[in-house]
């Protein structure tokens, strides 16, 4: 997969001094508009699109930050970080999910053996990565996207408050539960990437990946009825579930990121572990059209080529299909290497030919 060019994300003080340029983890196009979001924060950022005379995005600027918990209740409050992982955007909303997953402590730089050992032995849950939030969108006077609490009956909630988050959800799921209280980089439960699609909503896990198999899980959220800031999750299917699972050969790799592209699914996908590459999109077409659990074996799946990766560094992490001429992918990084840091403060995404 050949990087056509790279256009510059332009991020304000704050921004920069919180290194979310440098920690993006979901990105989706809304218009003339990216909403992004970084995994250090609660935060997500409206950026708009500079556009050359054919009609091609040559950069995006123009930052506006959104908190979480100026929109819906967090449950450890607005000063934790969320973890955002993936951004979807359908039928005048936009969702957020954070990762649903546990984090083991890093080994420090001159730590004796000891102190070591012992931050390696040290798991901790952190209550804002296991939540997903549906806000709405409208239109400013400006003619740009914005989220706002409530637009008439149209209101702010989220799933995850008490005790009914996506991995609550899956406390006796036979392939799933076993991986609840395994850290996320130790193939643990890790959320990655979401779709929308109509009522329903798609989850890419990083992890696990199961003899190979990549998860996805699809959902059906709703307004609570007693409370319109909260969601809840209505049956998926005929069975009465509240979700089904999905399992694709993607080779061995875990979801990084899920773009809906028409009735097919493309899927970034990279290691569930603590490993730089390979990094490919793949498409799972007509994806939206299963209506039970599916197995789709790699004959399925089209891999429509591999992604740049570094040692330590460049890690796609978001992709997001452009509203331009032609089929372009939007490609985000975490860690990005100091060729992508420009002298302005910003970073470097690559957009890729679809074909």
């Amino acid at each position: 997969m050949i990087v056509e060019r790279r256009v510059e994300l332009r991020f304000g003080l704050e921004s920069r001094e919180a290194e979310t340029h440098t920690n993006l983890s979901a990105v989706r196009q809304d218009g003339r508009c990216l909403w992004v979001a970084g995994d250090e924060t609660a935060t997500i950022e409206r950026l708009t699109a500079v556009l050359d005379g054919d009609g091609r995005v040559t950069g995006y600027e123009g930052q506006a930050t959104v908190a979480l918990a100026d929109l819906v209740p967090l449950p450890a409050g607005p000063d934790e970080e969320a973890d955002i992982e993936g951004l979807a955007r359908s039928n005048g909303w936009l969702w957020a999910v954070g990762s649903h997953s546990l984090k083991r402590k890093k080994i420090k730089p001159g730590q004796s053996g000891a102190k070591a050992r012992k931050r390696l032995a040290t798991v901790v849950r952190e209550d804002n990565r296991f939540i997903l939030a549906r806000l709405p969108l409208v239109t400013g006077d400006d003619g740009l996207p914005r989220v706002v609490r409530a637009d008439g009956d149209r209101t702010a909630a989220v799933l995850g408050l008490d005790k009914d988050s996506i991995t609550d959800l899956l406390t006796g799921d036979p392939h799933l539960a076993p991986f609840l209280s395994i850290p996320s980089k130790d193939n643990g439960i890790d959320i990655e990437g979401i779709a929308a699609h109509g009522d329903r909503l798609y989850i890419g896990l990083r992890g696990p990946v199961l003899r190979g198999w990549a998860v996805l899980v699809e959902i059906r959220p709703e307004t609570h009825p007693d409370d319109p800031r909260r969601l809840r999750l209505l049956p998926v299917g005929d069975g009465g579930d509240r979700y089904r699972t999905h399992f694709l050969d993607l080779g061995g790799l875990g979801i990084r990121d899920l773009c809906p592209h028409g009735d097919d699914l493309l899927i970034l996908t990279g290691p569930s572990m603590d490993l730089d590459g390979p990094v490919r999109v793949v498409r799972w077409r007509d994806a939206v059209e299963a209506d039970a659990p599916e197995i789709v074996p790699a004959g399925e799946l089209e891999t429509l080529g591999d992604l740049p990766y570094g040692d330590g560094d460049d890690h796609a992490e978001g992709i997001a299909v452009l509203d331009e001429p032609g089929t372009r992918l939007l490609v985000v990084y975490d860690s990005p290497s100091p060729a992508r840091l420009t002298a302005e403060g910003g970073v470097l995404a690559d957009v890729v030919d679809l074909g």
